[in-house]
C-alpha cells in the first residue's frame, strides 16, 4: 500500500441553494465507530435540520478499510453517495463528511440534489488541509543479543524505527516499520539470523 494523503483537520462550510442550507462538516477519523460517533452528535445538535446526511471512507482512498454513507431521507442516492464520490476523487482519506441541510421550500428534485451535496462537500474540501500517511506495521522481533547491531542497522537502513528494547534471555526489539518494506526486512532478517529470528505482527499504526 502506497502513500495516500487524509484530512489533517476539521473544516465547516455554508452553502445556500434555492433557499435551503447545507451546512457542511469534514471530519478526521480513524474507525467507523469513530464516524458514527460523531454522527450521532451531529444529529443531535442539528435536531431541527430536516436531513443530516453524511459518508466516512477509513485508509487509503483507492483500497479502502471500510466506507458507507447516507441519504438520510433524501431520495436514494441522492445524497450520500455523491458526498463518498467527492471523498474518493478528492483522495481525502480517514475523513467524516456531513451535510445538515435547512429546507428553504422550494425543492430541488434529484438532479438538484445530486449537485447541491456534491457542492457542499467539494467547497469544503478545496478548504480542507490534508497530509501525508505512510501505512506502517508494527513488529516485535526476538534474536540474539550478537545480533541486535545487525538487526538495527537494517531496520535503519530500511526506514524503520526502534520503539523499544528488551533485554531476556534473548533481545526483544519492537519496530514501526514502512509496510512497504516489510517483506524485505524479514527476509533480510532470517538471512542474517539463519532462520532463527522469530518475528511476531502487532495492530499497526498508519500514520508516518
Amino acid at each position: 500500500m502506497n502513500l495516500y494523503t487524509e484530512l489533517a483537520a476539521p473544516v465547516e462550510h455554508c452553502l445556500t441553494e434555492k433557499n435551503s442550507e447545507f451546512l457542511s462538516f469534514l471530519l478526521p477519523v480513524a474507525s467507523r465507530e469513530e464516524a458514527m460517533i460523531a454522527v450521532k452528535q451531529y444529529r443531535e445538535q442539528y435536531r431541527a435540520a430536516s436531513h443530516v446526511c453524511w459518508a466516512y471512507i477509513i485508509g487509503n482512498t483507492r483500497q479502502p478499510e471500510t466506507q458507507a454513507f447516507s441519504d438520510d431521507g433524501e431520495p436514494a442516492g441522492t445524497a450520500g453517495k455523491p458526498m463518498l464520490h467527492v471523498l474518493t476523487e478528492q483522495e481525502l482519506g480517514n475523513s467524516l463528511a456531513l451535510v445538515v441541510r435547512y429546507f428553504g421550500g422550494v425543492k430541488l428534485g434529484a438532479g438538484g440534489l445530486v449537485r447541491a451535496y456534491s457542492a457542499a462537500v467539494s467547497q469544503a474540501v478545496a478548504k480542507a488541509a490534508r497530509r501525508q500517511v505512510r501505512p506502517q506495521l508494527l513488529l516485535t522481533i526476538r534474536l540474539d543479543f550478537a545480533l541486535e547491531a545487525k538487526a538495527r542497522q537494517l531496520l535503519s537502513e530500511l526506514g524503520g524505527q526502534l520503539l523499544s528494547t528488551a533485554y531476556q534471555q534473548q533481545v526483544r526489539l519492537t519496530i514501526s516499520l514502512p509496510l512497504s518494506a516489510a517483506a524485505d526486512f524479514r527476509q533480510q532478517l532470517q538471512n542474517i539470523s539463519s532462520g532463527n529470528a522469530l518475528i511476531s505482527e502487532l495492530p499497526a499504526a498508519t500514520k508516518a
